[in-house]
Parts: structure tokens; sequence; C-alpha cells
């Protein structure tokens, strides 16, 4: 693959981290975490909102790396491939959790199934962009 092109599917996968970000802004209303966690100590719900807001950060980083330094990231020096099979690795743990949460329950329409085996290719195929960017880089 050229360098001119995986830069091109880089940046496509910057589009792709903004919109996992605009799945997950609904996640806390539709998993109504307000009701649900209100039995956690103040400390836990907090940890939660913490946790929650780191991950939402790594990915806004994963789609601002990849739209402004898509090019960079292609020409596999060693912060390349670092970077990219770092992001591999992150979504290749997420796809992984993908078939251990119960989410059956939560699917209760047709837009929420669509969205949720929508996200999964989406992790599908930045696993393998990034992982291919890593291992295959065209620089």
């Amino acid at each position: 693959m050229s360098q001119e092109i995986l830069a091109q599917l880089l940046f496509a996968g910057g589009i792709g981290h903004l919109g996992v970000l605009i799945a997950s802004a609904m996640v806390p209303f539709q998993l109504d975490w307000r009701k649900e966690l209100a039995c956690l100590t103040r400390l836990h719900r907090q940890m939660y909102w913490v946790y929650g807001g780191y991950v939402v950060l790594s990915i806004l980083a994963f789609a601002l790396m990849s739209l402004v330094n898509a090019q960079e990231l292609a020409s596999g020096s060693g912060l390349a491939r670092g970077f990219c099979g770092y992001v591999a690795v992150f979504w290749g743990v997420r796809l992984c959790l993908q078939g251990i949460f119960d989410v059956k329950a939560q699917l209760t329409t047709w837009w929420l199934r669509l969205g949720y085996h929508g996200l999964t290719a989406l992790f599908t195929g930045l696993m393998l962009l990034y992982g291919w960017a890593a291992l295959f880089p065209s620089g």
C-alpha cells in the first residue's frame, strides 16, 4: 500500500474516532448512569466518570493525531509505528470486550442494534488499519 493511500486511510480513521465519540456521548443517557450509579458511594461514582473521561480523551487524541498527522503516521517512523500499534491494541482490547459485555437487554430498538453492530465493525476496522500501519508501514 502506498504511503499516500495509507495516509488517507489514517485520516479517515481519525474521522472514525470522532464517530465513536458521538456514540459514546449517548452512553450515560442510554444506560441511565444517574439512576444506575446512585447506589455507589460518591468516590466510586466520581471514579466511574473519571475513567470514562480518560477513555474519551484518549479517543479524542487518536482522532486529532490521525487528522493532523496522517502523513507522518503513514511514514513508518518508530514513533508513528508505536502510536499506531498502541491504537491497534486499544481497539483490539475493546473489540474483545464486545464479546464479553452482556448488552442484549440494552439493545431495545433497531437503531440501537444497528449502532452496536456498526461500532463493532468500526472497532474492527480501526484495529486492522492501525495494526497494518504499525506492522507494514509504507515509508
